[in-house]
């Protein structure tokens, strides 16, 4: 069976169910089908109004076991233009791990994963953001679909919380990082 990638789109919902944001992929046709989900990509996140406020980057990078030196990355811009955070994505063994630096290259936030990155057992998959001396902060959540919508098609729903008085430019960093966990562990190839 053939299938063919597309852009990704995604709708942003507020707490109370507002829509906050859209956001849309921009990607080549030809590096969704030969890349398949570690593709490059550029990403516009606007306001309902169609004002673009965060810029997300992602360089192609293999970033597998083999190839530790080319782990998956990602630029955060806001305004679009001005970089206020990165997204590195570190080298371990078994669980995800990565690292949020701000515009000065001071890591601010690890964000942890567990071993099993997947919901097909019915489970939310958690990502949890850490800082400090290991004090949770917030966490990055898949959320369970249900049976059906998990296995047939490419449609999830995340939680990204996180303290409401957080610098605004983390919040976005950290959507920039859903973002990346989406297709990093449950873009369908």
């Amino acid at each position: 069976m053939l299938s063919y990638e597309s852009q990704n789109k995604y709708e942003i919902f507020g707490s109370n169910g507002e829509l906050l944001f859209n956001s849309k992929e921009e990607s080549g046709c030809c590096s969704r089908q030969l890349f398949g989900s570690s593709r490059p990509f550029e990403m516009a996140i606007s306001a309902p109004s169609g004002q673009e406020i965060i810029h997300l980057s992602r360089p192609l990078a293999c970033g597998s076991l083999c190839f530790p030196c080319c782990q998956q990355e990602m630029e955060v811009f806001s305004p679009p233009g001005n970089l206020i955070a990165s997204i590195q994505k570190e080298w371990t063994l078994l669980t995800p791990l990565f690292s949020v630096y701000d515009s000065t290259g001071q890591k601010i936030f690890k964000v942890k994963g567990s071993m099993l990155t997947t919901s097909f057992f019915g489970n939310d998959v958690d990502f949890k953001v850490i800082a400090g001396s290991d004090t949770e902060v917030g966490c990055i959540s898949k959320k369970w679909g249900g049976l059906l919508t998990e296995l047939v098609t490419d449609a999830d729903k995340f939680n990204v919380t996180f303290p409401v008085d957080l610098d605004v430019r983390m919040k976005a960093a950290l959507l920039g990082l859903a973002f990346l966990i989406d297709f990093l562990y449950f873009e369908k190839n």
